[in-house]
């Protein structure tokens, strides 16, 4: 993997293609913890639905509640959600785990996908995961339900802070979702974790470099002081 080094790198450089290449939740947390932003990823299972790349961009919030009676106008604060999806931005459903419904599938990653979305995270359950597989777009979600969210569930918000398993998700926040995990970023200090985590991707390549050339571990510890 060829990575500029992190001296001819600043945050403003670092797009959002290189930080799917070079970048991964496990080292976001890493720089986060040494900020002392230590509860960044949800404590719960959010499992990769469909592919396991790297998945980065800005939040778009959703909140979800669970629902028992006819909805009078079903889908509607749901469809302007999709429809003001931007580019490179990430949809956030939280739905507090419900898996009343299925309430993210095939039809609305096609109309995201198209918009240039990077994926979605569903505090909840999903449906069409076949679909989903097929098309490759990149969904996290608790399980999935063959119900739909008619009548069942719908947002009853948008593009406001939102909480998933003890994280706080604020729409434009950067996020981090691959096979290990979620991590979000706060705004207030993306330059400093981005900064930080790249230079720490490097520092990781030379401790691996040196061990495949004979160092032992902790000799690479001792020199380089990282795990």
């Amino acid at each position: 993997m060829n990575q500029p080094q992190p001296e001819t790198i600043t945050p403003e450089t670092i797009t959002f293609d290189m930080m799917r290449e070079h970048l991964h939740s496990a080292i976001i947390c890493d720089a986060l913890d040494a900020l002392g932003y230590t509860n960044q990823s949800p404590r719960k299972e959010l499992l990769p639905m469909t592919v396991e790349s790297v998945v980065v961009g800005r939040c778009k919030t959703s909140l979800w509640a669970d629902m028992y009676h006819v909805d009078p106008s079903p889908y509607e604060l749901e469809l302007k959600a999709v429809d003001s999806i931007n580019a490179d931005e990430v949809f956030i459903a939280a739905a507090s785990g419900s898996m009343r419904s299925g309430i993210w599938g095939e039809l609305l990653s096609t109309a995201v996908k198209h918009r240039g979305c990077a994926g979605a995270i569903i505090d909840g359950a999903v449906r069409d995961v076949r679909q989903m597989r097929s098309m490759q777009f990149p969904v996290w979600a608790v399980g999935t339900s063959p119900y739909d969210s008619k009548d069942r569930q719908r947002i009853i918000d948008v593009d406001v802070p939102v909480e998933i398993g003890g994280v706080y998700f604020a729409p434009g926040d950067l996020v981090f979702a691959d096979v290990d995990g979620i991590a979000v970023v706060p705004q207030a200090v993306e330059a400093e974790v981005i900064q930080s985590a790249w230079k720490k991707v490097h520092e990781e390549n030379t401790f691996r470099d040196s061990i495949k050339n004979g160092m032992s571990a902790t000799e690479a510890f001792a020199k380089y002081g990282i795990l």
